[in-house]
């Protein structure tokens, strides 16, 4: 089920033909108020390709029924397709073991499982939670939780104007009370990229755990959590071109066989009594309930699309296209830019003099251009940055230097309306 099909798997090696992708993705060909779908909000929610919704289409046509339970064929098959489908995600983080990968409903659900069945099962009272204050809210409130259950402490780790992580506050910040290190691989409003590798490393040297948010992160460049020495890393499908209710989480083996479940039903259990119960083994142990089965078919059939396409090439493409509408929003007087970080991805946060950024998206969806405006869930950062919200256009491997152009256009337009 996790053939790659359509135009884009048959691209050459040497090239990204980026009108050849889009025929793989039939929302594009849709018209809003009469104008070409330009899509610039993929950091919410990515489209999908044709493969995948081939893929879950097929598995419920010919192959569906409740997995790890029937000895019939049907359910022998479905049980393999979705054990395929995690071996999928193990080789695209770069795991070790595919016991070490949870499948979750997604990214938020995979960082409160870690908060739930680590920090509130193994911090004290006094423990700090070092958290980078440019972190999404799915990688904040959990830790906070963790905290008033188990009276430990959470504290930012800044970013500088340019939302860079401030590596020397928080090598400054390490001591023998924090137990614990949260960021994100890429933030969803700065476009950073953080250096997780650095990261992890102190966070190790000082006696902590780390655990990464690599919603965005995954999408954009290669993953490989044994090179990062990650404790934890949390990707979500809807954005990496899967289904949404679909999520994974990567866990040492160790650290996840020494955690207690994350709910009680079917399938997490290896004895059940009215005295007591037993809980199964590392993935089991946290997926209880029948899983997202068809989901996690479309999940691995994401996965291998974008490896076929290649994800330097991808990177690459998705860069050029970032350069090419950074130049041009730049060049638009009143307009700033929220995040310039050198090597960011594919995210353009921004302001507007005199204009709320509500009002700049609703004139930009007018032309066709679809983009997000708000907090963006990272109101913290909001704060940092002096803005109480954003306009943001995302990037994607559809994504075209037309598209870029259409957005820049679309704004000066807002503005003069608006003005």
């Amino acid at each position: 089920m996790n053939i790659v099909q359509g135009s884009a798997a048959a691209l050459p090696n040497d090239g990204f033909d980026v009108a050849a992708v889009r025929k793989d993705f039939p929302i594009l060909a849709t018209l809003v108020h009469g104008k070409p779908l330009v899509f610039l909000d993929s950091a919410a929610s990515a489209q999908k390709p044709e493969a995948v919704l081939r893929a879950m289409d097929g598995m419920y046509r010919t192959a569906y029924a409740n997995v790890h339970r029937g000895v019939y064929t049907l359910s022998d098959l479905a049980t393999a397709r979705y054990e395929a489908a995690r071996e999928t995600v193990r080789r695209f983080l770069g795991a070790g073991d595919v016991s070490e990968i949870v499948f979750t409903s997604g990214g938020t659900d995979a960082l409160n499982l870690v908060a739930r069945c680590w920090a509130q099962a193994f911090l004290k009272p006094g423990d700090e939670i070092l958290v980078c204050e440019s972190e999404h809210h799915s990688n904040i409130v959990p830790w906070q939780l963790a905290a008033q259950a188990t009276g430990a402490v959470v504290r930012p780790i800044p970013v500088t104007d340019e939302g860079v992580f401030d590596f020397e506050a928080y090598a400054a910040m390490l001591g023998p009370k924090v137990k614990l290190v949260a960021v994100a691989h890429m933030s969803n409003v700065l476009g950073t990229i953080m250096p997780v590798k650095a990261i992890a490393a102190a966070a190790h040297a000082a006696g902590a755990k780390i655990v990464v948010d690599g919603c965005q992160g995954a999408v954009h460049q290669t993953v490989n959590v044994r090179d990062l020495d990650v404790d934890f890393y949390a990707v979500t499908g809807h954005k990496i071109y899967g289904p949404t209710g679909i999520g994974a989480l990567y866990g040492r083996r160790e650290l996840l066989e020494a955690m207690p479940p994350y709910k009680g039903g079917g399938d997490m259990i290896e004895t059940v009594s009215f005295e007591r119960s037993t809980w199964a083994e590392p993935p089991a142990r946290f997926e209880a309930g029948t899983p997202m089965i068809v989901e996690a078919i479309g999940l691995a059939a994401a996965i291998d699309y974008v490896e076929a396409l290649g994800i330097a090439r991808i990177h690459a493409h998705e860069t050029d296209v970032l350069d090419h509408a950074t130049r041009l929003l730049t060049a638009i007087p009143g307009l700033r830019i929220i995040g310039t970080a050198p090597g960011k991805g594919g995210v353009i946060s921004f302001t507007v003099e005199g204009a709320h950024p509500s009002d700049i998206a609703t004139l930009l969806d007018q032309r066709g251009v679809a983009v997000r405006a708000g907090h963006h869930c990272a109101q913290p950062l909001m704060v940092r940055m002096g803005v109480s919200a954003t306009t943001r256009a995302s990037f994607a491997l559809y994504s075209t230097r037309a598209e870029a152009e259409a957005l820049a256009a679309g704004v000066e337009r807002a503005m003069a309306l608006l003005r």
